[in-house]
Formats: structure tokens, sequence, C-alpha cells
């Protein structure tokens, strides 16, 4: 007997948005940019590391228990892609999130957005190294309107405000968050084929493992977690919505349209970012804003059509 289609393929609506990889990548980066919004607000009251670990071990919980089954059937493929998905364990979770979550807790929120617009420049850098995918021209035409679509809305429509930015190791750290990221967007197109539950159970357990060894040093320092409201409504917070689901998300984009055609969502990061800071924190919409959104939601529809797909160069 074969273990059937998880629930997320069962239902006819689930089925409908899980074939649907703008929706899903739109959804990964707005949960993103909550992410970041809340890993900055919580600098300083939860250790870094710590939430790292939490966060996949708590994803790790939330999904074991649903993909048990399709673990059980996928394990000889997992077993003989043993090294693959250790790499996609440490770059897409363990080492990604600790850089991040270190970064947040030492640069500026405008810094942490600035450098999360490079995240399609490391995805294509690495398809290119990997494996010869190069970016098209309509992906990279699409790449840099949305990008300075993002540097409008940061900006706030001045570039003399550039001048003001001041690069520190957090900003190091983010930026080298980002580039481990990209390795794992890139390597994603060669995963085995196993089902979802069962690649998110096992990566975001084997991530978990290995940020033990930073969680335990951080304790040795007495950067300690402090159990109150705050940090159980983050690690809660974390774990279903920009954990959970937006890497089954943005890993089923990834399967949909591809690594470069996906990647250009991360522009949607700092926009949902800036839509955060006006509802949330009350600032006032601008015209900058507007224009910003527009660049970036054309340059993300014209690097992801179906026709922007990379080449391989001729051998």
């Amino acid at each position: 007997m074969t273990v059937a289609d998880p629930p997320l393929r069962q239902s006819s609506l689930a089925s409908r948005l899980a074939n649907q990889p703008y929706l899903l990548l739109s959804l990964m980066a707005l949960f993103w940019a909550a992410n970041i919004v809340l890993g900055r607000f919580v600098a300083g009251h939860v250790p870094p590391f710590t939430l790292t670990f939490l966060r996949w071990a708590g994803t790790f919980l939330v999904v074991a228990p649903f993909a048990w089954p399709y673990l059980q059937r996928d394990w000889p493929t997992m077993r003989r892609h043993m090294p693959l998905l250790l790499v996609l364990a440490l770059t897409g979770f363990a080492l990604n999130n600790a850089l991040s979550y270190w970064g947040l807790q030492h640069t500026q929120a405008l810094n942490a957005l600035l450098i999360q617009s490079s995240g399609p420049l490391f995805v294509a850098l690495w398809a290119l190294v990997l494996f010869g995918v190069r970016l098209s021209w309509m992906q990279a035409a699409g790449i840099l309107v949305s990008l300075i679509g993002v540097l409008v809305i940061i900006l706030r429509g001045n570039l003399a405000a550039l001048a003001d930015i001041q690069i520190n190791a957090g900003d190091i750290c983010f930026a080298g968050a980002l580039f481990v990221f990209g390795l794992y967007s890139a390597l994603m197109t060669r995963r085995p084929k196993i089902n979802p539950l069962s690649l998110i159970a096992f990566t975001t357990g084997a991530g978990a493992l290995m940020l033990l060894p930073l969680v335990g040093w951080e304790v040795s320092i007495g950067d300690r977690l402090t159990l109150d409201t705050l940090t159980i409504a983050t690690v809660i917070f974390v774990v279903i919505f920009p954990s959970t689901l937006a890497y089954i998300f943005f890993n089923r984009g990834i399967e949909l349209i591809g690594p470069n055609r996906a990647a250009p969502f991360f522009h949607l990061v700092p926009v949902f970012g800036s839509v955060m800071a006006i509802v949330l924190l009350g600032e006032k919409p601008e015209l900058f804003h507007l224009v910003g959104y527009l660049l970036v939601l054309a340059g993300v529809v014209t690097a992801s059509r179906r026709g922007s797909a990379g080449k391989r160069p001729a051998s």
C-alpha cells in the first residue's frame, strides 16, 4: 500500500493554492517581512541563536506528525541524497537564520531592508556558478526595476539618504545570511523527489540539531532566554508563519517556476515591511510609496514571466 498524497493536495482549495506560485511567493514575502520587523523588535530580548533553534525545533514538532508516513516512504531516497539534504538544512535553516537574527541585533531596519533587496542577485550568482544557469535579459531587467522600486521606498525618494547609511558588523552578517540562502535556493532545484512534508521535516529537524552548539555557547556567556509573554508570542509566530508556511510556499514556488524566476519576490519583502510600518507604526503614506510599489510590482511581474527563464550556456 502506498502513502496517499498529503492533505495539501487532497483538498481542492489547497490544491489550487499549491499550483499558484505567484500567490505562494507573495505570501512568503509577507511572512518574511513580518519576521524581519519582529526580529528587530525583539532584539536584545530574545537571544538570536536560541530564537533560531526554537524556530526550527518548533517547526519540526508541528510538521513531524503529518510528515511521518511520508518520511517512512521517502527514507530510502533521502538516505541516498543525505549529503545534499544536510547542506540544505545548514544553508536554508541553521546558518542562514542564525546569521540573520544575529545581524538584526546589531543593525538598523533600514540597513536590513536595503541588504534584503540583494537576495535575487545572490540566487542568480549561485545558479550561474553551480549550474551555469544565466539570467535572461527579461529577468535582469525585472530585478533592476524592482530594485529601483525598493530603493525609492526605503530612501523615501531621496537618494541623498544613502550617504547616511553606515555599514557595521550586523550588516555584513545579514548580507552573509542572504549569500548562504542564495545557495539554498539554487540547490533546491536539485532536491530529491520526495514529499514536501518529508523535506521540510528533515531539514528543520536537522537544522535545529546543528544549532545546539551555538545555543550552548550563548547560554555559557549568560545570554539566556526570558520566558515571558513576548518570548512565547514571538516563538509561536515565527514557527507558524515565517517558518512552516513560508518555507513550504517558497519550496513549492521554486518547484513550479525555478529559483531565478522566484528570487525577484524577495523584493516584495521590503515593500511589505514598509506597509507594516504604515499600518502598525502609524507612518504616513507618501507619493514615493506608490511609485516604489508600482516599480517593484512591474519588476517582479517582468522577471517572473514564463518566458523569462534563464538558459544554460551552450556546451
